[in-house]
């Protein structure tokens, strides 16, 4: 499985610290609450809301540089969309990698 980086927020902050941390003081603050928000539309089967989860979370894949990572949760968010919750174990991994390195890395 890929591993997150920061190589995305430091291209984007050009050096600039400051800006670096504020991106990384949403990412702590916003991902922990999306991920439960997701994890209580799936497991009431609410397909539609658990999409819009999930299109959430992709923009911190994605901030993250997880770029398969990225096309596996677009590809699931599709399938949510149409009641499937095909790719949801390998999904659900991606968030449990995230977690693991915002508690090890940020």
């Amino acid at each position: 499985m890929e591993e997150p980086n920061l190589s995305f927020i430091e291209n984007l902050s050009n050096g600039d610290k400051a800006f670096e941390e504020k991106i990384f003081k949403v990412i702590r603050r916003e991902f922990p609450e999306e991920k439960e928000k997701y994890f209580v539309s799936i497991n009431s089967k609410k397909y539609k809301k658990a999409a819009e989860d999930v299109h959430k979370l992709k923009h911190k894949i994605s901030i993250l540089g997880l770029k398969t990572s990225y096309d596996t949760a677009e590809k699931y968010e599709d399938n949510l969309k149409s009641a499937s919750e095909t790719l949801r174990e390998e999904f659900e991994s991606i968030l449990q990698n995230i977690t693991t390195y915002l508690q090890n890395t940020l």
